[in-house]
Order: C-alpha cells, then structure tokens, then sequence
C-alpha cells in the first residue's frame, strides 16, 4: 500500500505553465495535457500515446541505441540526425566514394545501402510495474539487498509479461529507483541509408559552432526501414520490402514563429537534475576540468593531422566529432551552473529543505542525507577524478593505451580457465580490427605524447617503436596460442609492459572505490528522491532521463545569453552565406547550395517573406539521445529536427533554468529544400505527405 500512496502522490502536481521536464508519454493525462494545451497545443493525451490506436509514439524511433529517429512517409522513410548517423556514412565512404564530403542519395531502392548492426527500435506500450518490482523491499534494506530484492522481482515481472514472440521488453528504473516502468518493444535490424548532405551543411560550423547559437547547420540523414513481407523485424535480406509503419508524420510547410508549441518526443539519454549541491560543485570544479584538458589535448593533434591529410580527415572524422563534442559541452555546462549561479541556487532549496524537515518533525527520518552527501563527495572526490581521467586515456582519447587494456582484459580472463580466455580472445581481437580500421600510428602517437603527461607523471614516449599494436598483422600475432603463450607475449611487448601497471592500479584500487562509494551515494539519493517528494510535495519533479521515451514541450523562444544582447530564435540562409569561408573544413559551402541562394531559388519552402529557414530555437528540455528527435507542432505535424542545445544552457542536465536553455531545431523546410533543390531527390518528397496547418 506504501507503494501505490507514492504513486499517486508525484502524479498529483500544481498544474502551472511551466516549461520544461521530461515526461513520460503514458501519463499526460490531465496536467501535462492541460500545460501543454496552454501553451498552444491541440494534441490530446491520446494522440500522442495510445496503446489501442496509431498515436504519434508510433513513429517515434530508438536510433541505434543512441539518438532518436522518426519515420516520414508510408514506406518507412526514416529521418534522424547526420552526427547520428555518421559513422555509417563514413563506413561507406572512401577517396573513390567520399559521401562525408559529397554528400550521398539513393534515387531508388536498390540504390539504398545496408548497415550492419544498424537497428531502430519502437515502443510498443508502457506498463508502471512499480508495486511489482519493489515487492518485499524494505527501507531498512541495504543497498546490496535492495538491489537483490528488486532483481528477483524483475524476473518475476518478465516471465509474466504479454508480448508477441518478436517483440521485446525492458525495465527501467525512474525517480532513482522510486518507481519502475516496463516497456514492450519492436526492433528493426534491416536499416538501410537513403540519403545524407555532405558535411559542409551536414556538419556547417563543425566545433566552432557546436552547442552555439546562432546556427546554420543542416544536420539531417535518411535511411529507410526494411521488414520482411509480414511487415515483421527481420534481419537483411534482399527479400525484405520498406517497413508500412502504424504511424508517420507528416510535414508541415507553413513553419514557425515566435511563440509557437513545440513538443519533442525522444529518447533523452542521462539527466541529474536532483544531484545534491556538493555534487554539482565536484562535477564543474573538479572532475570536468580534468576530462576538458585531456580531450583539449588530444584535439588539437587529431585536428591539424585532420587538416594536412585526405585519409586522415576521413579515417577520423567520427572519432573526432565524438572527443569534441563531449569536450566542449562540459565547457559550456561548468560556464553555465556558473552563470545561473545553480550551486548557490541548490544550497538553498536544500536549507528549505532542512527547515521543513524540522517542521515536519522528519529530522530522524531524513536529516541525517544532506551531511551524509557532504561526507561521501569529500571521500569520493579524488577516486572520482582518477577514474574519469583513466577513462578519458584508455578509452576515449588514445587508440594504442585502449588495446593495451583489452590485451590486459585478455590476461585476465585466464583466471577463468581456457574457455573464458578463447571467449575474451575473440571479442579482442574483433575490438582490435575495429580500431585499426580507421588508425593512423602517427596521429595516435601525437595523441599519447599529448594527453599522457596528464594521467601518469613519467610517460615512455618510445613503447611505440616497439610495439605490435600498432599493426594489426603483429597484434593479432600476439593473441595467437594457448594462454600461457599469449601472456608471456604480451608481457614482453614494450606498450604493455608500460600501460599494465596502470591499468592494475585501475582495476584493483581505482575501480573498486569508485564503486564502493557510488553505490553509497546511488542509495542515498534514492533516500533524497524519496524525501525531497514526501517533505516538498508543492514542487515539481519529472523523472530524469535514461534513455526511454519522453516528452518535452514548450514554444519557439529567443534568449539573452548577456547583458545587451539578445538572440532571435530564427536563423536563415544568409547567415550561412555570412559564415561561407573558401576551402574552410567547418564553413566551406557547397557551389550548388552558394547558387541556389544567388537565384533566390527556394522554391515552396522559403517563408512569408521569401527567405529560407535553416534553424529555430526552442525552450524545450532536451539531452545526448534527443539528436534526430522530432519538434511536432501543435496539430501533430513535424516542424524540426532536434540536434543541439545552446552553449549556455548545456547546464540543462543538472540545473534547468527556463531562462537561457534552448535546443536547436533544423527547420524542416531547410531539410526538405536540401533534399528537393539541392540533391534532386524529388522522389523522396513525394513519399511524404506535406501539409498547411496554418491555412
């Protein structure tokens, strides 16, 4: 019964106008419904998510685990973002057939190319299996029984789901584990690319502009979804037919203006909007400044070799996109929480907190969570910045340090006798010809000279003249043997002699830490989720994100980011024109698109005054996982194309401030000219279905 009073109790919320939040589809009834039709929308709750009936959730995809997709026509036209789907635009690229730098269109189906391990996942339904799940879970409980109680529960709740044969199912956590939801889900694995822009408008600005506005960026892809003649997932055949989905959108050509609704429907990855102060100030003054520094230093190898070099700029473009644009939204997030003065801000929402604890009478209850925080952060502060800095070398940053540490995984799994050791050996090496696919010894030898210094106090720069790693026929020649012969290969190759200390050290004092104090902390904060909806009950509170499907809406809005200044929430083709630089690998523009603007060449898709839209702001509250989401307009139609959030309001995963958060939206008549007038694709615009909602 304690359960279900907490259910009850954080649906039932003042209904204000607020913006903001990322909600969960199959709970709009009644005050999202109400908000978001007082903020312009004519959707009803059922429109947006029904079980029984096509609803707009329908065309709403899971892109590759990562971004979110939406299907725009009757034939399972899939549009999502170019970054979302640029590494398989540059698996299929090469000096021959350069489609990052041309651009590439299918202009028929057998032209559209398939991509291996590319799926779309969709939602089929959503089921709240709280009381279920948190069956026999006490508040004396520790952590690790918590944790136990749940996972029996858990596979209770599977082994009775309904579902078909084909479908899947996932339970996900909200509220730091308060509640838990079930979701029943279709997957697609024959996901084929239909057409990209080149990167001078897929990528217009690159890491200049990234997270900033004003932008001009057309970030857009299409690939298409195959199913087999059942209209059932199945894996790539030639037999499979373009997926008939239960629901696309179609596109409005009437456009926006301030002040319009705007709803985002995604798959947000990770927000911590209830992080305790302590944590955020840990977060921002202490653990992104190290992660900044190294990615910092990496970068500016990777790009002047990315600059100098053809096969270098191609063979890195992904993996530079991916350093960079972590790297340079932690700098506008720490820019951010100080500007809104979010520490200061949180301090005092927790000594109201406190104050109502005491008034409450709950001091026992609770009062001991606030210092508990302080104690474990000050702990957790130095194994915590380790960790990640660990993280930033031996995974993200440089390529020879991350196969040293899959080698090291290998040795280890000896432990586990031969059949683990052949198991880890296999998904070695298949990593170990992943890397070397697109590797360059030069470029990553720059890197580790770079960011090593900033992990270990006393680097060997020579381990790469004496190495196997760095060519893949000798690397895999070390992984070739019994154990015992591997091992005592590995042992004596120079790079892991090197890199093995530091990795033990990882595994057997940083890791173990790290962990043990997070856990503390994860337990705590489910404690505080807890608290802060018991002892605050008029305050708001949205789940935060982990990566299912949510809605976020609000309205087309400028912002001022300073003083005396503020940005207008529409940009146009001039501006790309303004930015236009020769040659330039971010703000070169395309001959075509430079003469279409010269004829004024726009054709249905210009505005009421005759220019083209290119990108829009909105107040909506997006994250990593929202890219390639769609912006629906108040009639169901699609306007945009999420891709970004302004450089001062990427705070918007810890702190929300209505103020100065903005995502970027491509305007979708920008998408649709790209596609119409600048690629020839006519073809696809005629599968789509195009419409006047403002007439």
């Amino acid at each position: 019964m304690r359960v279900l009073k907490f259910i009850v109790f954080f649906i039932v919320f003042q209904v204000s106008a607020q913006q903001g939040g990322m909600w969960i589809p199959s709970l709009l009834e009644g005050m999202n419904e109400d908000e978001m039709q007082n903020l312009g929308s004519n959707l009803t709750a059922k429109d947006i998510y029904d079980v029984n009936n096509s609803s707009l959730k329908d065309a709403i995809g899971h892109f590759n685990g990562g971004c979110t997709s939406e299907v725009i026509s009757p034939k399972g036209l899939l549009l999502t973002n170019h970054h979302c789907g640029f590494s398989q635009i540059q698996s299929h690229s090469s000096l021959e057939n350069d489609y990052l730098k041309d651009g590439f269109w299918a202009m028929s189906l057998k032209d559209e190319i398939p991509n291996e391990g590319l799926f779309v996942e969709f939602i089929v339904r959503i089921e709240d299996v709280t009381e279920a799940m948190l069956k026999g879970v006490t508040d004396d409980m520790s952590a690790r029984e918590r944790q136990s109680q749940v996972d029996k529960n858990r596979n209770e709740v599977e082994k009775n789901v309904q579902k078909e044969d084909w479908q899947g199912l996932k339970i996900r956590p909200f509220y730091k584990g308060n509640q838990y939801f079930l979701f029943v889900t279709e997957r697609f694995d024959d996901v084929r690319l239909v057409g990209a822009p080149p990167t001078s408008i897929g990528k217009f600005g690159s890491d200049t502009d990234n997270w900033v506005w004003p932008r001009h960026t057309g970030d857009f892809s299409i690939f298409r979804i195959y199913a087999d003649k059942n209209n059932k997932p199945a894996k790539y055949s030639k037999d499979n037919v373009p997926y008939k989905p239960k629901h696309f959108l179609p596109i409005s050509l009437d456009g926006i203006e301030e002040g319009d609704f705007t709803m985002v429907f995604g798959f947000p990855g990770r927000t911590n909007e209830y992080l305790p102060a302590v944590a955020v100030e840990q977060i921002t003054q202490k653990v992104n400044p190290s992660k900044i520094a190294i990615r910092e230093a990496a970068l500016k190898v990777i790009d002047a070799n990315m600059k100098a070099d053809d096969q270098i700029r191609i063979q890195y473009a992904s993996k530079q996109a991916r350093i960079a644009n972590a790297w340079k939204k932690w700098i506008g997030e720490n820019q951010g929480i100080e500007k809104s003065d979010a520490i200061a801000i949180k301090r005092e929402f927790e000594a109201e907190f406190t104050k109502a604890l005491k008034a409450q009478g709950k001091e026992n209850q609770f009062g001991n969570i606030l210092p508990e925080f302080e104690r474990l952060y000050k702990e957790f502060e130095t194994v915590n910045i380790k960790r990640n800095s660990f993280l930033e070398v031996f995974f993200r940053t440089n390529e020879l340090m991350q196969m040293t540490f899959r080698a090291a995984q290998l040795e280890m799994s000896a432990q586990n006798g031969e059949d683990a050791f052949n198991k880890t050996r296999e998904s070695t090496i298949k990593r170990l010809k992943s890397i070397h696919k697109n590797y360059n010894v030069k470029v990553d030898r720059g890197v580790f000279k770079s960011v090593m210094p900033l992990y270990d106090s006393n680097p060997d720069y020579n381990i790469y003249d004496k190495t196997a790693f760095t060519n893949l026929d000798n690397a895999l020649k070390l992984l070739d043997g019994d154990p015992k012969t591997v091992i005592e290969k590995l042992n004596a190759d120079a790079a892991y002699r090197y890199a093995k200390p530091l990795i033990l050290e990882f595994y057997t004092k940083h890791e173990p830490e790290f962990q043990r104090l997070n856990t503390q902390i994860n337990a705590l904060q489910t404690q505080y989720m807890k608290a802060l909806m018991d002892v605050l009950p008029e305050e708001r509170y949205f789940p935060d994100a982990n990566s299912t499907l949510r809605v976020t809406y609000g309205k087309v809005n400028g912002y001022s980011p300073r003083d005396a200044i503020y940005y207008s929430p529409v940009t146009y083709l001039e501006g790309v024109m303004e930015k236009y630089v020769p040659d330039d690998y971010e703000f070169d523009v395309p001959e075509k698109l430079r003469d279409l603007y010269d004829a004024k060449d726009y054709g249905k898709y210009a505005d009421k005054k005759g220019k083209l839209p290119v990108c829009f702001l909105g107040t909506n509250h997006t994250t990593g996982g929202n890219s390639g989401s769609p912006a629906i307009d108040g009639e169901g139609n699609l306007i945009g194309l999420n891709f970004d959030r302004v450089w001062e309001g990427t705070m918007s995963d810890i702190y929300y401030d209505p103020e100065i958060c903005r995502n970027i939206m491509v305007d979708l008549r920008y998408v649709l000219f790209i596609i119409d007038k600048y690629a020839g694709a006519k073809h696809l615009i005629d599968e789509m279905k195009l419409v006047h909602p403002k007439k």
